[in-house]
């Protein structure tokens, strides 16, 4: 089962290193989607991978936090209900 996990590397604060963090993960088998946003400097690394692993190469880069680690799907499902819910209030208006 795929999974999601959201990192804050302390240390992305320049597109060189976001390059590198991009990198370094990109190697991991089972690694499906990578998404990195240098303002909040996060990760966001989705697919049937060891999230040890991710952390480990991570670290030779800089300092990192594990923000969240949990399954993929729930959070999709969960935006399709919020939106299916807008609609509906945007349709009784």
């Amino acid at each position: 089962m795929a999974q999601k996990v959201v990192l804050k590397i302390m240390t992305m604060n320049d597109e060189k290193t976001k390059k590198k963090a991009i990198e370094a993960v990109a190697d991991i088998y089972g690694v499906d989607s990578i998404a990195a946003d240098l303002k909040e400097q996060k990760m966001t690394i989705i697919g049937e991978m060891d999230t040890v692993a991710i952390a480990k190469k991570l670290k030779k880069i800089g300092k990192i936090d594990i923000v969240t680690v949990g399954p993929a799907k729930e959070e999709k499902k969960d935006e399709k209900k919020d939106e299916k819910k807008d609609e509906k209030k945007d349709e009784k208006k």
